[in-house]
């Protein structure tokens, strides 16, 4: 999911190397690039470690779920400490809007239906503040924010939602590019992205990996890791608090809002 940058990429597969390592559990980091399946990628019987959205995680069956192992906790005001994130609504710097209303009657882009990020926390947006449909268009999918991104530099949408951590993370390893952006509005904080892994694996496997990553921002090791994905750590994961985002989505589908 957080692959938005060759920086990124590299911090990842670094954080990887150092679980393997403080796990005990050998893990070979592979390349996952768009198209491909995240969902294909999640249900994986030899999955070590790789990031979920919750929205996707709290619509299986708690029997078709992966393991969740932690829940990230980003290092941006928007988690406000804990294992929370947001969906940021971006324009291009030079745009003339200046408040979300400013958005009516404007093309607006979106991710992926099964997205919480790109999909349901902009909607849940729209329906708090406007409570209908008032964009000319709501342009997608464009499948992650590296799409929202290419469609805003196209001129073909003029707003969209850009995962917090994901800008965080631009801006850390592609500020060039995300000086080119402006954040217009963010929305309301929503559980984290989890680490999960295949459930089939065994239970001293899954507990080493919980453990490593529970305790790595503790290590002088993994906090300069850490520090390059933008992120403070990672938190005990609690499945119950993702089912909210399930009705949170209802609650914003027709009637309230047309789906896009």
């Amino acid at each position: 999911m957080y692959n938005v940058a060759p920086g990124a990429r590299a911090a990842w597969d670094a954080l990887f190397a150092w679980l393997a390592g403080a796990a005990g559990v050998a893990l070979e980091a592979i390349a996952h690039a768009p198209p491909a399946s995240l969902p294909a990628l999640w249900g994986r019987e030899d999955l070590g470690a790789a990031v979920m959205c919750g929205f996707p995680y709290a619509s299986l069956a708690p029997a078709e779920r992966p393991a969740a192992l932690a829940a990230l906790r980003p290092s941006g005001a928007f988690a406000d400490g804990g294992a929370n994130y947001a969906s940021h609504i971006v324009v291009r710097a030079d745009a003339p809007f200046t408040t979300f209303d400013d958005l009516k009657g404007r093309r607006f882009g979106w991710t992926v239906r099964d997205s919480q990020s790109g999909y349901h926390a902009p909607r849940q947006h729209v329906a708090a503040r406007w409570g209908a449909m008032l964009f000319a268009e709501a342009r997608g999918p464009l499948l992650n924010p590296s799409g929202v991104l290419a469609a805003l530099e196209a001129g073909e949408i003029d707003a969209g939602p850009v995962d917090a951590q994901s800008f965080a993370l631009l801006a850390l390893h592609e500020p060039a590019l995300a000086a080119g952006l402006r954040v217009l509005d963010t929305t309301a904080a929503r559980p984290a992205p989890l680490l999960v892994a295949a459930p089939t694996l065994p239970p001293e496997t899954l507990g080493a990996l919980r453990g490593a990553l529970l305790s790595a921002d503790a290590s002088p090791e993994a906090r300069p890791l850490l520090r390059a994905l933008a992120l403070d750590g990672f938190a005990a994961p609690d499945p119950a608090r993702y089912g909210g985002l399930v009705a949170l989505a209802r609650q914003a589908g027709p009637p309230a809002l047309p789906a896009w």
